[in-house]
């Protein structure tokens, strides 16, 4: 699905990454992991091009970047917006509509449904200021579950979140990879990655390792891996 040749991430010409060479299959699992400053957000944004590489280039499948799934991490998220939980989640079907088109029936149905799946019920009309982290993750993941997008993007998706709810979204993660979307995703915790993720780039300052993950995990060995519990 996505081929890199040589890429080099950064921003405003300076690099952050040492140079990648290799390919996310279609319908791969990927977990991105290595110290901090060593380009893995930076990287996301090169690959669905809201930055351009440093030098190198990014290649998609004949030529088309496919409709993406982007999850941020929550330090980029505006939580004081006046919105909703339906609001936020029915954002995931402004590529089939448009942002003005109102929703249909069925699609308000796919909204209901996800709110539903996450754990969500009731909180519809919930302002998204007063939810815990938790909660706001598991929204956001709905608003992911209606995009329905080939290629899944999530950045540090468990930040801020406790282990019970981590648990639970790795679960939704895994079906959307079971149901052929190609999931990349940064992580900080070990355990998880080695448990969940077949496939792992480990991005390091000055080099990279990257392939089926009891292979590149061993050549990580960071001082510790935290699991925040705030939510």
């Amino acid at each position: 699905m996505i081929e890199l040749q040589q890429v080099v991430a950064g921003y405003q010409g300076r690099a952050v990454s040492s140079p990648l060479t290799g390919k996310f299959r279609a319908g791969s699992m990927t977990a991105v992991i290595g110290a901090n400053g060593t380009g893995k957000s930076t990287l996301l944004k090169t690959l669905i091009k809201l930055q351009p590489p440093v030098s190198g280039s990014v290649i998609f499948t004949r030529g088309i970047m496919p409709r993406v799934a982007w999850l941020p991490q929550l330090a980029e998220m505006d939580r004081q917006f006046p919105a909703t939980v339906y609001d936020v989640v029915s954002m995931g079907g402004w590529p089939a509509r448009g942002i003005f088109a109102a929703l249909g029936r069925r699609k308000r149905q796919q909204v209901a449904e996800a709110i539903e799946r996450v754990g969500l019920s009731g909180m519809s009309r919930q302002p998204i200021v007063t939810l815990s982290g938790g909660q706001f993750q598991r929204m956001l993941f709905a608003r992911l579950l209606i995009q329905k997008a080939p290629l899944v993007l999530l950045d540090e998706p468990f930040t801020g979140v406790d282990i019970q709810t981590t648990n639970f979204l790795m679960l939704l993660i895994r079906q959307m990879h079971e149901a052929g979307q190609t999931v990349i995703t940064v992580l900080h915790d070990n355990e998880l990655v080695g448990r969940f993720f077949p496939e792992t780039l480990l991005l390091g300052h000055e080099s990279a390792h990257w392939g089926r993950t009891a292979q590149v995990l061993p050549h990580y060995q960071p001082a510790a891996f935290h699991v925040a519990s705030s939510a």
